[in-house]
């Protein structure tokens, strides 16, 4: 496998998580991760401009030859799904602002390709990326899933042909 840079991201109005992978040779590397918090109290324009912004920036530092996003999934309340897909929106037009193709898995499918579970808790996602990266202590949680998705789409990508970005 030639080497691959994936930002991962795990959306949220107020905590989206973040994480740049280099995949080389069946190995896997962390170069950054973390999570974008906004302030309940911060507008929603300004969340999207802070996850934008962050995003954009995260994209210029390390360019990645793709980001991997969390699907969009069913909620009860209408208002938190449209909330989430304009935060997620905010993370798509800053890959498509730097022409990066963005795939998306669903969260059962991160969490069996990390975890060989599909319905694993969020700390067997936390304790994995620790080991598949090779990390002094577990990542945050949003991190976590989002350096889950990062290495769910390097191992899908050597299991899947025509995958097709979103």
């Amino acid at each position: 496998m030639s080497t691959l840079k994936v930002l991962g991201v795990d959306t949220s109005l107020r905590s989206t998580g973040y994480g740049v992978i280099v995949a080389e040779n069946g190995r896997f590397r962390m170069l950054e991760c973390g999570r974008i918090r906004n302030p309940p109290a911060l507008p929603l324009t300004s969340c999207i401009r802070e996850i934008h912004a962050k995003i954009s920036s995260l994209i210029e530092v390390h360019k990645p030859d793709v980001v991997a996003v969390e699907s969009v999934i069913y909620a009860k309340n209408a208002s938190t799904m449209l909330i989430l897909g304009e935060a997620r929106g905010a993370v798509l037009a800053a890959a498509a602002s730097a022409a990066i193709n963005v795939y998306e898995y669903e969260p059962r499918r991160m969490k069996r390709a990390v975890c060989g579970n599909a319905l694993a808790e969020k700390s067997q996602v936390q304790r994995m990326v620790k080991v598949l990266l090779s990390l002094d202590t577990e990542p945050q949680n949003d991190a976590a899933d989002a350096l889950g998705l990062a290495i769910c789409h390097v191992n899908l990508l050597s299991v899947l042909s025509g995958d097709k970005p979103i």
